[in-house]
Parts: structure tokens; sequence; C-alpha cells
């Protein structure tokens, strides 16, 4: 089955998507969110679009609260970026939560990240804990655990609500850990999340049997990239994602790019 989409309107958003959508808007969409269905509702895909930056903001960890039992790992996967386009993930210098809070309340928060110049192909995996922004010019898939749980600790004077005590109270005052980011080739297959609690791998044509292993034991999702994907029989085109019961039932051209992601059982293997 094909997911459904939603447009959410962002005060950073766009009004003209770029491809896969290449449309105009109504209003500023910052991000188009892919409705999961019941077997895989532990994840929840979105391509985002902005035009200015994101709020520095941070997500709690499984079982650290009561509004977030499962917690928010994601990860992201850049698909364009402007000349100049950053990312803020983690700080320059370890941060006490004292003076994170001083920091936030003066703005000063954002000069403490550290911010990573990006081009189409780099990919993140973002720790729940992680205080991060997402810079302007960026256009991004975000594969994620589905929690919408978000506290913002600063966002450029609009007037949106802040979170400055719970937010504090999960962020890690740390720099983030360069293992986590790598650049993505523009061919080939390539394995990029294995655990703990989802897989994502980048498909280049049929998945090989290494690949199909990895993704037998349930249901998936199908993100197209580029080329032609069909997910038991129905076809499925870059800028839609669709959910199989089995990698079997997913055929792929030779020159075709596609992500797969999985939420993994308990037991499997810690992230690579």
């Amino acid at each position: 089955m094909k997911l459904a989409t939603r447009m959410v309107e962002k005060p950073w958003g766009r009004d003209v998507l770029p491809a896969p959508f290449d449309c105009e808007t109504a209003g500023r969409i910052g991000e188009i969110w892919f409705e999961p269905p019941p077997m895989l509702d532990e994840l929840l895909v979105k391509y985002l679009f902005t035009s200015e930056k994101l709020s520095v903001q941070v997500h709690p960890a499984a079982g650290k609260l009561s509004e977030a039992p499962c917690g928010k790992e994601e990860c992201w996967l850049v698909m364009d970026a402007e000349p100049g386009a950053m990312l803020g993930i983690g700080f320059t210098a370890p941060v006490s939560p004292e003076t994170m809070r001083r920091a936030a309340l003066d703005g000063s928060i954002e000069n403490m990240l550290a911010w990573h110049p990006v081009r189409a192909g780099d990919f993140f995996y973002i720790p729940a804990g992680t205080v991060h922004a997402i810079g302007g010019g960026v256009s991004l898939i975000e594969v994620q655990l589905n929690c919408d749980v978000t506290y913002r600790l600063y966002d450029y004077g609009r007037p949106r609500e802040l979170h400055l005590d719970k937010g504090i109270g999960v962020a890690c005052g740390e720099a983030y850990d360069p293992a986590l980011h790598r650049a993505v080739p523009p061919f080939g297959s390539v394995s990029l999340v294995d655990g703990p609690y989802f897989r994502l791998d980048r498909v280049a044509g049929a998945p090989d049997a290494d690949c199909t292993n990895r993704y037998a034991d349930g249901p998936l999702l199908v993100i197209p990239l580029a080329g032609m994907v069909t997910a038991a029989d129905l076809p499925v085109a870059p800028g839609e994602c669709a959910a199989l019961d089995t990698v079997a039932h997913l055929e792929c051209d030779q020159d075709a790019l596609c992500l797969l992601a999985q939420p993994c059982k308990s037991g499997d293997m810690i992230a690579a």
C-alpha cells in the first residue's frame, strides 16, 4: 500500500517545493509526512524543506519521560543543499545544564552548536538527547521513531513555546560523535542504520542477498529516490512511500535507488 501524505506548514518552510515534488504550495510547507500503517507505526518518514533555520531543539530518549515512552531517535539523509547550508548538531565544547539554560535564554546557544556544512548525500544519525538545529536551504529525508515530542530550547524570537526545563533535563551537553556522520556515495547499496531501534538501507537496483536477509523478518517501508520501484505490483515513484509485508514483494529496476526502513525487534543487533 502507498502511504497517505500530509503537508505540514512551518514558519521556516518553503512556498515552492523542490524535486521530487516540484510544486508551488498554498502555504510555507516545511514537512511532508507519510502516515504510517498500523503494521509499521513504530516509524515515521518525512521530507523536510527549509528556507530558514529550525529551532534549536532536543528529543527525549526511551523511558526518560511518560509522554515519550519510546523516545525519539532519528536520522537525516540530505537530498539537496544550497551553497553554505549547514546542520547544527551537538556542541563545540562540553556544556553544563546551567550554561545551556543561560545560553538558551540569551540566544548564544546557536553559536555554541557545532555547525556542519552539508551537501547532497550527507547522512547523520541523531541519537535522542542530541541538541540540534537544521539550517536554511536544506532538503532532507528524515526517518525517525514515531514520537512527536520535541523540546525547543531557542527559536530566534519566533512566538512559539520553549521547553527549557524538559529540554535541558534530557539534553546531552557534549560534542556529536563523528562516527554517526558519513557521506553516502551517489551509486551503490549502503547500510546506513542497523539497530537498535530500526534499520535503514540505501539500495541500488534489486536488494542483494545480505539486504534481503536483514529485512526478511517482517514488514518494511520503501522510499524511492530514483528510477522505477514496484511494491507488490504497485508502482511507487520518488516522493512517495509504500509499506510492504515482505521484502520478497519488492522489485527495482537496475538504475533505481530507494531507501528501505524497518523497526528492529527486541534482541536485534546494536547500531553499526
